[in-house]
């Protein structure tokens, strides 16, 4: 772990998944076009399924929009269904953007919203208009001040994990040791 903090702490307005008296919290901040990104999403999800009801898992947004055009949009549409569908839709969205990271133009946004459950036409006018931009650009301005600089940045129970987040193993162990305190 390093001396960087997230900031602000989890809240409400985060997206979580898992028991909230979870000791253990994971918070990525994560860039849906990000080929890292891309690489650690298996991990996460092998991490969460391996910590089934003792952590709980939170995603930032933490678009690189000049290194990934489509990432900010990416994000926008994973919000905006949250909003139209339900806030548990978000991690419907999350997996299908990061199972399609080839494919995140405006059109094929859309397509997903509704294969999630979403009014795609609502969700396209979303992207259009901006509407979710300024929760986006929240949490990217949540990920610079926590001391991020690049995706995909964790932090367990609010410090940075600086371990190998390419090694499994490595990071249960970080995790299991936040379990026991």
């Amino acid at each position: 772990m390093s001396d960087s903090r997230l900031t602000p702490d989890v809240g409400d307005r985060d997206h979580i998944d898992g028991p909230s008296d979870a000791l253990a919290t994971l918070v990525e901040f994560g860039d849906y076009e990000c080929p890292y990104c891309g690489m650690a999403y298996p991990i996460v999800k092998e991490l969460r399924k391996r910590f089934t009801n003792q952590i709980r898992f939170v995603f930032r947004h933490f678009p690189l929009s000049e290194a990934h055009p489509h990432a900010e949009h990416a994000a926008e549409s994973a919000e905006a269904v949250a909003e139209l569908a339900g806030k548990g839709s978000f991690w419907a969205m999350h997996d299908v953007l990061y199972e399609n990271q080839n494919a995140l133009d405006d059109t094929s946004l859309a397509e997903y919203a509704g294969q999630v459950g979403a009014d795609a036409d609502a969700v396209a006018r979303a992207l259009a208009s901006g509407t979710y931009r300024p929760r986006v650009r929240s949490d990217f301005k949540s990920g610079v001040r926590s001391g991020v600089n690049g995706t995909p940045t964790f932090f367990i129970n609010g410090a940075r994990f600086d371990g190998d987040w390419q090694d499994v193993d490595e990071f249960a162990l970080a995790l299991q040791g936040a379990l026991v305190g």
